[in-house]
């Protein structure tokens, strides 16, 4: 990776939507004050093919959980229906 200067990143920031800017502020506050997860760091240091790769396959073994989720769900789900009075 090349190395970027503090204007570099300062004309990023100045180019970012309003609505975007609480994001990149906590970002930039976390890796300053030293509270960023190392693994996300390393994550964002990875090439953006190899990020992608990690997150279709964890993208593929959420979807396998919520299927195996909604088989259980539908079967919990399927009972009568009782109506409670409040008189």
């Amino acid at each position: 990776m090349n190395a970027i200067t503090h204007s570099q990143v300062q004309d990023l920031v100045t180019h970012l939507p309003s609505k975007k800017l609480p994001i990149a502020y906590q970002l930039l506050a976390d890796l300053h004050s030293g509270d960023c997860n190392s693994r996300r760091e390393d994550f964002m240091l990875l090439p953006l093919e190899e990020r992608r790769k990690i997150m279709a396959e964890q993208a593929s073994q959420m979807m396998k959980h919520y299927e195996r989720k909604d088989s259980e769900r539908s079967t919990w789900q399927s009972g009568e229906f009782l109506e409670y009075s409040t008189e």
